[in-house]
């Protein structure tokens, strides 16, 4: 089982989804930051599609969704990607799956 909250940036007002927990498949969504799009994006890492395709097993020469940079790292859940500013998540758990 898995939760999604919102996080809102205090100073300019980026928002993002963020995940925890495990899906119905055993993966799990993590969050990564690109220092190139300045965005905060999320890839499914591990579970079934680990186990049928490897490089899916982690975070490591992954991709960003959106732009294509090669420069991910793990969100550490607070920072925004786009100023700098504290983020704060902004909604309940919502329970995803």
């Amino acid at each position: 089982m898995s939760w999604k909250t919102t996080c809102r940036c205090n100073q300019c007002g980026y928002e993002a989804d963020s995940y925890e927990g495990r899906g119905l498949f055993r993966q799990e969504i993590i969050s990564v930051t690109c220092p190139d799009c300045h965005t905060i994006q999320n890839l499914v890492v591990g579970g079934i599609i680990g186990d049928v395709a490897p490089s899916f097993n982690s975070a490591v020469g992954r991709l960003c969704p959106n732009c294509g940079s090669q420069d991910i790292s793990i969100w550490n859940g607070h920072t925004c990607p786009k100023c700098g500013g504290e983020m704060e998540h902004t909604s309940e758990r919502e329970f995803w799956t």
